[in-house]
């Protein structure tokens, strides 16, 4: 449902320095006309955005003094040994060397991860993308699939982005080219953030967990050392929000929430933190009692 109440928190976002579509200087704009006034910027593998967004911030805040509470995210494209799944980092120290040596082993994941797409599409599909399109896509810090499918909607090889990532881009195999679970948690950690399990039943265009599936990555998750899991997001209805805050209590986690805004259209809105319409009361995101 898009749409509806939107509360005045939301702790997963996109900017353009990963798979978003918004400058940071658009996205900051958007959070403050959408009334959002706590809000974490959680692109994935990279932290360029919250470095751009802190500095933006420090600049508007010191000339009409409106104070926004920012706490420093990024998203980890994880994998453990029961499947794929995405390591939210919130309130970090990036210049921890731990945390710098997991952010530069992500991206370099990353870069290869786009180097096995590039050399799939060509052998499956006889997909061969410009030059100085491969050139630019190999210069971002964090490359993903929709910027291969919108370069394929403009060829006219799909009529969708989302057409072009379920019909040809999901089919590559690319698992290997993901960070560990475990040692992204670790960084996080090290750096005095909070590790928070994102979208546990399922993210966009991904399958969703059954509860005995979603138990086994929690309990293995877990023993990483995992802090915090996203109860409120903005694809699960309230019954998944229950579930889900009942592991947070029963394994003594935080609970965060956010919409993973992405600015694309079909993509939740910001601060819409549930399927149903129901602004989310900030006091119910027990995680920034910690970040």
């Amino acid at each position: 449902m898009m749409g509806g109440m939107k509360s005045k928190v939301d702790l997963h976002m996109h900017s353009s320095a990963s798979d978003g579509v918004d400058s940071i200087a658009e996205l900051l704009a958007k959070v403050k006309a959408a009334g959002i006034e706590c809000f974490a910027l959680t692109d994935h593998d990279t932290i360029a955005g919250v470095l751009a967004m802190e500095k933006l911030l420090a600049e508007q805040q010191a000339g009409d003094g409106n104070r926004m509470q920012f706490i420093r995210g990024i998203e980890f494209s994880c994998i453990t040994a029961l499947g794929k799944c995405h390591i939210l980092g919130y309130g970090y120290d990036y210049n921890d060397e731990a945390f710098r040596s997991v952010l530069a082993k992500g991206e370099a994941l990353r870069r290869e991860k786009l180097e096995k797409r590039l050399d799939f599409l060509r052998k499956e599909y006889n997909i061969v993308f410009a030059p100085q399109d491969v050139e630019a896509m190999r210069g971002m810090g964090s490359v993903g699939k929709p910027h291969l499918a919108e370069l394929m909607v403009k060829m006219g090889i799909a009529a969708s982005a989302s057409e072009a990532i379920r019909n040809y881009i999901n089919h590559c195999p690319a698992f290997d080219s993901r960070l560990p679970a475990g040692e992204a948690i670790k960084a996080i950690r090290s750096a005095g953030g909070v590790a928070v399990w994102a979208h546990p039943y399922g993210g966009v265009g991904e399958p969703v967990l059954t509860e005995k599936e979603l138990v086994s990555q929690l309990e293995l998750l877990l023993s990483f050392g995992l802090q915090g899991l996203e109860c409120h997001y903005s694809r699960y209805d309230m019954a998944q929000t229950g579930r889900l805050a009942g592991y947070a209590k029963e394994y003594g986690l935080c609970i965060s929430g956010g919409s993973d805004y992405h600015g694309r259209k079909n993509f939740p809105e910001l601060g819409q933190l549930n399927a149903e319409g129901f602004a989310v009361d900030m006091a119910e995101i027990s995680v920034l009692a910690v970040v």
